[in-house]
């Protein structure tokens, strides 16, 4: 398994996104564990080794699998990170919060791989699918407001990459701005901020969760926002936009289309 390799052969992948890209990439044979919370693709459920889970980790369960390399993502693993770096592991760290980030990300597997060229041609691939839904919705002549609700308690409005996609479907995120702070903590808002807001649509994506329709339409005073009254609440699952790699562009974006799309043939 690539034992003369100048490249890490031996890979530890502490969250979904690396395992996809890898997947995608034709490195899969270099991955010797994976996040319990891994999803796509599926056979990496199947044949992978789960040694990890998102926030918390058991570094002998890493360690066992000897890696050469251990990848990782964001702050929210800041711990298992330094205990790796501690029993002397190799470590990358990723940290994309937006859509050029998750094109980086690829790059770099890429280049820790030897697979430069396969991760240009799904780089490239992936900005075509983003400039074909753009191209297709920037002519529409009603663009609705929308909130989304990556968490409830608190209420938690989305990360950079999803407001990206939100804009590149055909809507206008209410909090965009909010949605440029780097920590969730630095994203939440507040019911009247919601209600002042006058979101269209509402798009819910509890991370990691089942979500409640009843419990947020029963908000106080959100039976008169615009998208709860004229049912236009949606769920899409966190693991298809949440992650930021190839689901949020393949996956996600085009269940966006779709929830813009049924608010655009209610309104005419």
């Amino acid at each position: 398994m690539h034992k003369n390799s100048e490249y890490p052969s031996r890979i530890a992948c502490l969250s979904t996104e690396t395992v996809e890209v890898l997947y995608a990439l034709g490195q899969q044979d270099r991955i010797v564990g994976i996040s319990g919370f891994t999803v796509w693709p599926l056979q990496a459920r199947r044949e992978k080794p789960k040694i990890s889970g998102f926030s918390t980790a058991n570094v002998d369960k890493i360690l066992a699998v000897k890696p050469d390399l251990v990848l990782s993502f964001s702050n929210l693993q800041a711990d298992i990170v330094k205990d790796c770096i501690r029993a002397g592991l190799s470590v990358h760290v990723f940290n994309q919060r937006d859509i050029a980030g998750i094109y980086q990300m690829i790059a770099t597997l890429g280049r820790l791989t030897g697979a430069q060229l396969q991760a240009d041609a799904l780089i490239q691939q992936l900005q075509n699918t983003v400039e074909e839904i753009r191209l297709s919705n920037a002519e529409k002549a009603h663009r609705p407001k929308v909130y989304f609700e990556e968490w409830n308690e608190p209420m938690i409005t989305s990360v950079r990459w999803v407001s990206q996609l939100i804009e590149i479907a055909g809507g206008i995120n209410v909090f965009d701005d909010v949605s440029k702070e780097h920590a969730a903590s630095q994203r939440v808002v507040n019911g009247e901020q919601v209600l002042q807001a006058k979101p269209d649509v509402i798009v819910a994506s509890w991370c990691g969760k089942k979500f409640n329709e009843s419990e947020l339409v029963e908000r106080p005073g959100w039976c008169e926002l615009p998208a709860v009254r004229n049912g236009q609440v949606f769920e899409i699952k966190s693991a298809e936009i949440l992650s930021p790699g190839i689901s949020a562009i393949t996956r996600g974006l085009p269940r966006l289309v779709d929830c813009l799309s049924q608010w655009r043939e209610r309104n005419g």
